[in-house]
């Protein structure tokens, strides 16, 4: 499969930086952003790349020539003038016959391509684009998708919105030989608003959403953070071929204050310190993981709509304070009948809802999780139960010990290799 890398930005945000070279050069930790990406890709076994180069191209050229040095062949676009984020494609339309990756030039990422290659292949559209959740959702595009994921909307910036999933566009595109279709002649083009964005109507646009490490280095302080976390080796450490630890969290009573069962989501409030413990999280390399019973589904009392936006009320609070999740499962059963509206083809007893392990196992199965070095975190005994049936340490909270308290805790003791015990009551 042959890699595509757009490497031809300007980066005027970042020239403080280095401005005297092309933005995918601007070395980091000792070599450029470009070397890295590279890097990355080679030690996957993906040897054949095309670099889109144009602003102070010569010296991106001058130090990879034909890619030998790397143990990797390297060819050459470059535009004599800008033709935007996709317009240069046009010349890749005789070369590519196959499915490939393209990348934009500014980002550091260490994400399974064979992963996202076969969901692709599964998904069988035009593009699928990488998601992922974010620390600034609120001034980043936001990507909205169904339960098949296909993609439904794109609200970039500036458009209208209220409560959403925070997942974003990551920057990293597995694209059929079919898009070539919308390249009809030379042009500038926004491969975002020109290419992609036209593709939702015929539902050809799906993502793969992953919680690997995908950042841009738009700005001089993501510039800053991206290159400690090189340092301390967080990049690679969240590529989904190694083993994952998370810290799975309760919702009601955990992560959003208790109302007995929310079916309003007007009563949804984030508990005082839950957006810290999650950034807490976050910053520590473990996932944060929601897993949740929610028998109003079962009861008739909320709708699966409704469920979703209260959830993505959830995620937006958090996102307002820099905190996000990475995934959330929710048990939508419930065994007893009887209730007034309920819906017959959830009453069920079944393998997810806690005590039962099921949606610990999942996750531990979709992100490859060490469920022995991973942690719950709940209020009550069923999450307790779930969590060390999954072979997880367990967290009981109460009034005196606080989420932000437990996960404290948790890391540090996270040199701990078999988190066996308790903490709290």
């Amino acid at each position: 499969m042959k890699i595509v890398i757009m490497a031809g930005g300007k980066g005027t945000r970042i020239a403080e930086v280095n401005s005297q070279v092309p933005k995918p050069m601007i070395p980091i930790d000792g070599k450029p952003i470009l070397e890295h990406q590279i890097n990355v890709l080679k030690r996957q076994g993906y040897r054949e790349f095309i670099l889109i180069i144009g602003h102070l191209g010569h010296i991106i050229q001058d130090y990879f020539k034909d890619g030998s040095g790397w143990d990797v062949h390297i060819q050459y676009i470059t535009e004599e003038s800008p033709l935007g984020t996709a317009g240069a494609l046009y010349f890749l339309k005789e070369e590519i016959r196959e499915n490939f990756l393209l990348v934009n030039g500014d980002i550091i990422f260490d994400v399974d391509i064979a992963r996202f290659l076969d969901s692709h292949r599964r998904l069988n559209t035009i593009a699928t684009i990488l998601t992922h959740p974010n620390s600034h959702p609120y001034d980043s595009g936001i990507i909205i998708a169904d339960e098949n994921r296909r993609v439904t909307d794109w609200l970039h910036k500036e458009d209208q919105r209220h409560w959403y999933k925070n997942r974003v566009n990551a920057g990293l595109h597995m694209l059929s030989p079919d898009i070539f279709r919308y390249f009809p002649d030379l042009q500038k083009r926004d491969l975002d608003r020109d290419i992609l964005k036209p593709l939702i109507s015929s539902r050809e646009l799906g993502i793969y959403d992953s919680p690997e490490y995908v950042k841009d280095m738009g700005t001089p302080d993501r510039y800053c953070s991206v290159a400690e976390d090189i340092r301390c080796r967080r990049v690679e450490a969240r590529n989904l071929r190694k083993r994952q630890r998370a810290i799975f969290l309760d919702r009601d009573g955990t992560l959003n204050k208790y109302v007995g069962f929310l079916t309003d989501i007007n009563d949804l409030e984030l508990m005082d310190d839950a957006a810290e413990a999650v950034r807490r999280i976050n910053a520590s390399g473990y996932l944060a993981i929601v897993i949740t019973n929610q028998p109003v589904i079962a009861r008739g009392e909320v709708s699966m709509e409704e469920l979703t936006q209260i959830h993505n009320k959830m995620e937006t609070l958090l996102g307002q304070e820099g905190a996000y999740i990475d995934a959330l499962y929710f048990c939508p059963h419930h065994p007893d009948k009887g209730f007034a509206g309920e819906r017959p083809q959830f009453k069920t007893e079944c393998s997810c809802r806690k005590p039962k392990p099921g949606m610990l196992l999942q996750a531990a199965q979709d992100y490859n999780i060490d469920l022995s070095k991973s942690w719950m975190i709940g209020d009550s005994d069923s999450d307790i139960k779930a969590g060390a049936a999954a072979g997880c340490g367990t967290v009981m909270l109460d009034a005196q010990f606080s989420l932000l308290q437990a996960v404290e805790q948790i890391l540090d003791a996270g040199s701990l290799a078999s988190p066996s015990y308790d903490y709290g009551r």
